[in-house]
């Protein structure tokens, strides 16, 4: 190699490596904080929700039977589509009912007719009283049979009993019915409004009894009730709370609750697993934080706050129930704390970061997947030893 080119090469090494201000490893390196959405905490006034699970359930449901013998000729409902009361729904052969109606109509004529006859009869005393009692008698007794006859006849043609929703049919054309049993044919449900039921313990009942009588908490208005699915999102039409059992369920110590709900679109359907958020009551000057910012260990409950430096630090803290989707903090922080609300998968504990605020409709930050049975926590937090300041 030429001496000029080997010269040439050296230079260029050289200048690579070296190292200018500002550039990497200089003055003024390093990555900005990173950017998390943080909540000034604040007292006031919350209203104390409870959820409890549930279970959707109609309002009315009618099984539709058979009430007469026969073989089915048609199904004359669709399928999972809402029928008025009275609607035809199946039908039945029904030539033995009609020519036993026409026959029992017959002996009712005839009976009239005797009657009739004996009256004028037992004024002139050409018939005795106890021949024309007797042919009343046989009048009375043939048209007990014909209202017979006439309502077997007209059981032969299945009607719905209550307006709903039809389930599917649980018989078939040609299907005998009736036979020695009023026979399932299918069930109709009225879905608007809906139900929702489930049960309280006595326990957190009486708890709250007492709260409310010793001043801590004041009686909230029970008329809004929230119905959470079962994907979590909340139902957009609240229900009503309709009562409560007087008595308390000896094997479980519970209290049964309803409440109701619109239906207009059917989109509630018995059966239905759910959560039923009801106002339980009033709390004063408490401290509100949004869910996603409690997190948990095996230590406890804890919440990333922003110490005096600018830095993460993980802050116990104790809850005491809901408000609506917030928690409420009985323990662990003071007006002006700030935590983290969004972020904290970038809030390592001693870490600069910078606060903003938070707003509550702005997109969310991808948070960490909630362990199984608990709430998430940030990654590479370490459990708090304490109130970290």
């Amino acid at each position: 190699m030429k001496p000029k080119l080997i010269l040439v090469l050296t230079l260029l090494v050289a200048a690579c490596g070296e190292q200018k201000p500002g550039g990497p490893g200089g003055p003024g390196a390093g990555m900005p904080p990173p950017e998390v959405d943080v909540v000034a905490v604040a007292p006031s006034s919350a209203t104390v929700t409870r959820e409890l699970p549930g279970r959707l359930q109609a309002v009315r449901t009618a099984q539709v039977r058979a009430r007469v013998e026969g073989i089915v000729e048609k199904r004359l409902f669709v399928e999972g589509s809402d029928v008025p009361a009275g609607a035809p729904l199946f039908k039945l052969d029904a030539r033995t009912y009609r020519a036993a109606a026409d026959s029992a109509a017959a002996d009712v004529a005839v009976a009239r007719q005797t009657v009739e006859r004996y009256r004028p009869l037992l004024e002139m005393k050409a018939v005795s009283k106890q021949e024309f009692e007797l042919a009343e008698a046989k009048l009375k007794q043939a048209e007990s049979a014909l209202a017979k006859a006439a309502l077997d006849l007209e059981n032969a043609n299945v009607t719905a009993p209550i307006s709903g929703r039809i389930g599917r049919a649980l018989v078939t054309e040609g299907a005998l019915v009736g036979k020695g049993e009023a026979t399932h044919l299918a069930t109709i449900e009225q879905l608007d409004p809906i139900y929702a039921n489930f049960t309280q313990s006595n326990a957190d009942l009486l708890r709250l009894q007492q709260a409310i009588k010793a001043g801590r908490l004041k009686r909230a208005d029970e008329a809004k009730v929230e119905l959470i699915l079962e994907d979590g999102s909340v139902y957009p039409q609240p229900g009503k709370l309709l009562f409560s059992d007087l008595a308390v369920d000896p094997n479980t110590g519970s209290v049964s609750l309803r409440a109701q709900f619109p239906n207009p679109k059917r989109e509630l359907l018995p059966g239905t697993f759910v959560r039923v958020r009801f106002p339980e009551s009033l709390a004063e000057n408490v401290i509100k934080l949004p869910q996603r910012a409690v997190q948990a260990s095996q230590q406890g409950q804890f919440v990333m706050t922003i110490d005096a430096e600018g830095k993460a630090a993980p802050r116990p803290v104790k809850t005491g129930g809901m408000s609506g989707a917030d928690w409420i903090i009985l323990d662990g922080l003071k007006s002006g704390d700030q935590v983290i609300v969004n972020g904290l998968q970038k809030a390592r504990p001693g870490t600069p970061v910078k606060p903003v605020p938070w707003t509550p409709n702005a997109p969310a930050a991808a948070a960490p997947a909630a362990p199984p049975g608990g709430l998430a926590a940030a990654p590479n937090a370490q459990p708090p030893a304490g109130d970290k300041k």
